[in-house]
């Protein structure tokens, strides 16, 4: 008698009336992703009918594959193993891989030379690329998607179709501020998370001055310093707005480890944090409540964020369509001493 077929998580979508990825959310567990309690209910009550376990060992693919996906990040080395939201991210990417059976490839990528991950391709170490730190003027990034090669990026690329896991970082952005602005604050700087080519510190910046734009306070792009993921950049950065006259009463960090240096600088100034001067970062890394005095900031999910990646990915390398291009999950204000 022949064995009854194994169901699998379209089956589960199907019944659920929900996407794979919805499926694939709920039954992970995954933080960030805003799914309905009614959805979850018939995700879950699907897969129950169904009997449906996860099948760890995925789907195979046509022969020729390398059964692996390359996680990019555009960063120096020096930039990459100072990020301490990176290693939450690499947990999601290699969580998502393993379920379906596949391995990652950590690829590191110097800012200046673009084309160092195409590699990955052409020499097939790689059957698609999640690339982490897009920036405009990418012509490597635009050729493989050209070339249709399997690409989804941490962060979106404007003008491009290319699919995306994200939250909104601009609206993550303005909350911030307009935290600051509540408080009473109305000369707030602003260092970005990395130079204004990468997109992610475009949209933190747009997020920052549209939070001004809406309190009616002037926007003196002399108060916008540039950072560049370390904390060195941090302490650099806040050193410069620190000689500004009037001087500023608080700064929004886009990003915790670039808050280290910065919140060091108005220490070393003889100034105190909230009194004279208040902070707010943005990604909420495991160290900020741990910072002198703990760091306010912006709660990402960075697991939810990888593993999201990693599974979208993979459906597109195994020849799956997605029913949205974005994927934007859920970000939060997390208030701690630094900001009162």
């Amino acid at each position: 008698m022949p064995s009854k077929k194994r169901s699998t998580s379209l089956d589960v979508a199907k019944l659920a009336g929900v996407s794979r990825t919805t499926v694939s959310f709920v039954l992970n567990d995954i933080d960030g992703v805003s799914i309905s309690v009614a959805t979850r209910q018939r995700v879950l009550d699907a897969a129950e009918k169904l009997n449906y376990s996860p099948n760890v060992a995925g789907k195979k693919l046509v022969s020729g594959k390398s059964y692996t996906i390359g996680f990019v990040l555009c960063q120096s080395p020096e930039q990459i193993f100072t990020d301490a939201f990176l290693p939450q991210v690499i947990l999601g990417v290699e969580q998502a891989a393993m379920q379906q059976d596949f391995h990652v490839l950590l690829k590191p990528v110097d800012p200046n030379d673009t084309g160092g991950y195409a590699r990955l391709i052409a020499e097939n170490h790689v059957d698609g690329i999640f690339l982490s730190g897009p920036r405009q003027g990418d012509t490597a990034l635009m050729n493989l998607h050209q070339q249709r090669v399997p690409i989804l990026l941490m962060g979106p690329l404007p003008d491009t179709d290319i699919p995306f896991v994200d939250v909104n970082q601009t609206a993550g952005a303005e909350l911030a501020v307009n935290h600051l602005i509540e408080l009473g604050h109305q000369r707030i700087g602003m260092i970005t998370n990395a130079p204004l080519d990468y997109t992610s510190a475009q949209l933190r910046r747009d997020g920052y001055l549209q939070a001004l734009k809406n309190a009616k306070l002037p926007m003196d792009k002399t108060l916008i310093k540039e950072g560049n993921y370390t904390p060195t950049s941090g302490y650099a950065a806040m050193k410069a707005l620190l000689q500004l006259t009037p001087g500023i009463t608080a700064v929004f960090v886009a990003s915790d480890v670039v808050a280290i240096g910065a919140m060091l600088a108005i220490k070393k100034s003889g100034l105190h944090i909230p009194k004279d001067i208040a902070v707010v970062g943005f990604d909420d890394i495991p160290l900020a409540e741990y910072y002198d005095p703990p760091l306010t900031t912006i709660h990402l999910p960075a697991f939810g964020l990888g593993w999201a990646g990693g599974e979208r990915l993979i459906r597109i390398i195994q020849g799956e369509g997605l029913n949205d291009t974005s994927l934007l999950l859920e970000f939060n204000l997390i208030p701690r001493q630094s900001s009162r």
